[in-house]
């Protein structure tokens, strides 16, 4: 694998502002046009994923999320601090997520392996990217997140066996998002091979890879040290149900 030489630092892709709230800033800058919400709280459609965030923590940000949180009632946001969750909603899922930026990316080889072909992933794919993503568990995926970026998948006989692609946008940096490998094809570099795809393409626009990650995955945390990525931060995870 080879470093490139010439990528943007984080100080000139994008302040440290925006990376400390990602989500809210994604959704006020590159992914303004799928927000739904207001100056209080924001989220992506509900088809695309219940990824939500708010300028700060408050309870006035929850009570615009009420009406946002759609038929499942369920948003996930990241906070720097612990989740302060007002009682008319409930803590599903907590949890400590990494942020991980490459300033200087490492890639592996982008040749198809030997029995598998590899190729951008679309519409007609959605499905199957569903199933692929509620068997490995990578994050919430649904029928409509392949709208937020290019994404590439392995394939073997006719069967999609791992994935990987782009998820929030900020100026400056793009997020690789929902790497995943089915049971059955893991050892095989399908990953990292995905990975390093989806991140030529984010540095060759001028923008710096970033990633989140559960702190305790560490499997995955090596994996992505190997290409270049380093922790940046930590978030606290919340995935809350709005309590009607």
């Amino acid at each position: 694998m080879a470093a490139y030489n010439q990528v943007q630092t984080l100080d000139e892709a994008a302040s440290a502002q925006l990376l400390d709230n990602p989500i809210w800033s994604a959704l006020t800058t590159d992914h303004s046009h799928l927000a739904v919400g207001d100056g209080c709280a924001r989220r992506y459609p509900e088809e695309i994923g219940p990824l939500s965030g708010m300028p700060t923590q408050s309870a006035e940000g929850y009570e615009a999320l009420r009406p946002l949180a759609g038929t499942r009632g369920v948003v996930a946001l990241f906070f720097r601090e612990a989740p302060r969750v007002p009682a008319d909603w409930k803590l599903l899922r907590g949890g400590k997520i990494h942020q991980m930026i490459a300033d200087r990316p490492l890639m592996a080889p982008l040749s198809s392996p030997t029995g598998a072909g590899l190729r951008r992933l679309g519409a007609a794919d959605a499905q199957a990217m569903v199933a692929l993503a509620e068997l490995t568990e990578p994050g919430p995926f649904r029928l409509r997140t392949l709208e937020l970026g290019n994404f590439f998948g392995v394939f073997q006989e006719g069967r999609l066996m791992a994935m990987a692609g782009k998820r929030m946008h900020l100026p400056g940096c793009i997020e690789v998002s929902a790497v995943c490998t089915h049971p059955e094809a893991r050892g095989r570099g399908y990953a990292r091979m995905l990975m390093s795809r989806v991140m030529d393409e984010i540095v060759q626009s001028g923008r710096v890879p970033f990633l989140h990650t559960f702190a305790d995955n560490h499997g995955a945390i090596r994996l992505y040290e190997s290409l270049g990525f380093a922790v940046r931060q930590s978030f606290e995870l919340a995935v809350v149900k709005r309590e009607d």
